[in-house]
């Protein structure tokens, strides 16, 4: 059982990953250089590093973008449909991270869903990788929402949600 999280939304260019973390923070969000606070609901929140540019478009390694002091305990990540994808992927296998992957597809501006032809189900199935499927197209609320159950469930198993008493 892993001590670290990856929770990461996959899919093409304008898929809605972004949309995705600005819905779940509540507010628009970018990559920061800091661990900033997650509210699950009203009263507790954990802590996260969010990646909200993905590291292939920008051309970068995913461990260039993390803090380099430690790694954090939870990571939101935006990762593109492209076959280099593996290479953000492998990281945080190889660092122990407990993997969970939101595809949209059909992404927001696809002209429907696309088949996978980097074979990157089967990669993330077979690395231990939790997979949904989601439509990118349908409003985010229900997947922004089975997002945060996971998360809370995740990090309540383990002791680390934080929470602020009225």
């Amino acid at each position: 059982m892993s001590d670290r999280l990856l929770i990461a939304t996959l899919g093409n260019r304008d898929s809605g990953k972004s949309t995705t973390w600005n819905s779940l923070f509540g507010s628009t969000v970018k990559t920061g250089k800091n661990i900033r606070p997650l509210y699950l609901n009203g009263a507790q929140w954990v802590e996260v590093f969010l990646v909200s540019g993905s590291p292939e478009e920008r051309e970068m390694y995913v461990s260039d973008i993390l803090p380099q002091e430690s790694l954090p305990q939870i990571v939101l990540c935006s990762t593109q449909y492209r076959e280099d994808v593996r290479e953000t992927f492998d990281f945080f296998f190889h660092e122990g991270y407990e993997v969970f992957v939101q595809w949209l597809n059909p992404g927001f501006d696809d002209n429907g869903s696309y088949e996978d032809n980097f074979e990157l189900r089967d990669y993330l199935l077979k690395n231990g990788a939790t997979l949904q499927v989601r439509n990118g197209q349908i409003k985010d609320a229900s997947r922004v929402k089975e997002l945060r159950q996971f998360i809370l469930g995740w990090a309540s198993y383990r002791d680390v949600v934080k929470t602020d008493f009225p």
